[in-house]
């Protein structure tokens, strides 16, 4: 295959940037279809690029015969329809998280591609391809901080959309730690709790921001995570290993660090998280074109890594809630062929 024609469904402001990086950043593919329930918004998108369609109905255009593979930006609820869309024509798809928004429908999506005895999905979590993450993810492999015991997360917004609720704190923000912590130690999460400090006084009315959130690991790591979305700041996203022979920082923006007069000191912090997580997405999206293009279809995170995050922020709502720690309940992975 000379080419991957893609279809990327969903042009808003994370599916437009993933078109402009495929047409601009990415070699060896090239985007011929976009959806959106907005069809002026994708028929605007189309006609600025050459050889491309705009098609209304989102099966539609995983179906369309040109369309080698998808990208799904389109909203959570939509994905599981899509999802066995593209399972259904053997289409390999990059999904942005969430893989789906419900434990039940994830757990399908994992079980219909075990079924076909072949991978075709890929979830969006695109810190596993970011430099520093890849970089402390090797050290720990190679042993340089012996046996890792504790990781510090911050994440950190300066805004989220009028709609963002405090269960979407869990799902929407906190799902990134979530995925980082299973890639960094190799082991599932086991148990989950949300700790509700006093809210912050600039959030939206019953928004509960910052959340602290402290996951237990199945060899019993200890994670905690503040997330905090209202900040009003910048974009800011930080991690601390700490192990029995030393630890690591990652995530401190360290740029230009200026110092004058009248005894100021300081740099500039990262607007959002395409500046933050720009090399990363491009990575990911290089990577997993070459994979689908050699055969292989899948190059970073699963169908079943997209459950199981589902799984441990569903936890998360339900300690959200209570403020008691959740037990995880993944269901045994060796129980399906090919997951």
């Amino acid at each position: 295959m000379s080419e991957l024609k893609i279809a990327v469904l969903g042009v808003g402001m994370m599916g437009a940037d993933h078109v402009a990086r495929i047409t601009a950043r990415i070699s060896g593919a090239r985007v011929v279809v976009v959806n959106d329930y907005l069809t002026d918004k994708a028929e605007a998108i189309a006609a600025g690029i050459p050889g491309c369609r705009a098609i209304a109905d989102p099966l539609d255009a995983i179906a369309d015969p040109e369309v080698d593979a998808v990208v799904l930006a389109t909203p959570g609820p939509t994905h599981e329809k899509q999802l066995l869309a593209c399972l259904e024509h053997g289409k390999p798809v990059l999904c942005e998280k969430p893989l789906t928004t419900d434990v039940e429908s994830s757990l399908a999506v994992v079980k219909a591609e075990a079924a076909l005895g072949k991978r075709l999905i890929q979830v969006g979590f695109m810190r596993r391809f970011d430099h520093e993450y890849v970089q402390l993810k090797s050290l720990l492999d190679a042993g340089e901080f012996g046996e890792p015991l504790v990781l510090h997360c911050v994440h950190r917004n300066p805004a989220v959309p009028p709609n963002f609720d405090s269960s979407m704190i869990v799902r929407d923000s906190l799902v990134h730690e979530v995925d980082v912590t299973r890639f960094l130690f190799d082991e599932e999460i086991v148990s989950v709790q949300i700790i509700r400090p006093a809210a912050n006084p600039g959030a939206p009315q019953g928004l509960q921001d910052p959340q602290i959130a402290v996951f237990k690991t199945a060899s019993g790591k200890h994670v905690d995570v503040e997330v905090f979305v209202t900040t009003g700041v910048a974009y800011e996203v930080r991690t601390e290993l700490v192990g029995e022979k030393g630890s690591a920082f990652i995530g401190l923006d360290v740029g230009l660090v200026r110092k004058g007069a009248p005894g100021t000191w300081g740099g500039q912090i990262t607007p959002s998280f395409k500046e933050r997580f720009g090399q990363a997405y491009d990575t990911e999206f290089q990577r997993w074109v070459d994979a689908v293009k050699a055969g292989v279809n899948v190059d970073g995170p699963s169908a079943w890594d997209g459950y199981a995050a589902a799984t441990v922020c569903e936890a998360g709502v339900e300690s959200l809630n209570t403020g008691q720690p959740v037990e995880v309940k993944l269901v045994d992975r060796a129980s399906i062929t090919g997951a």
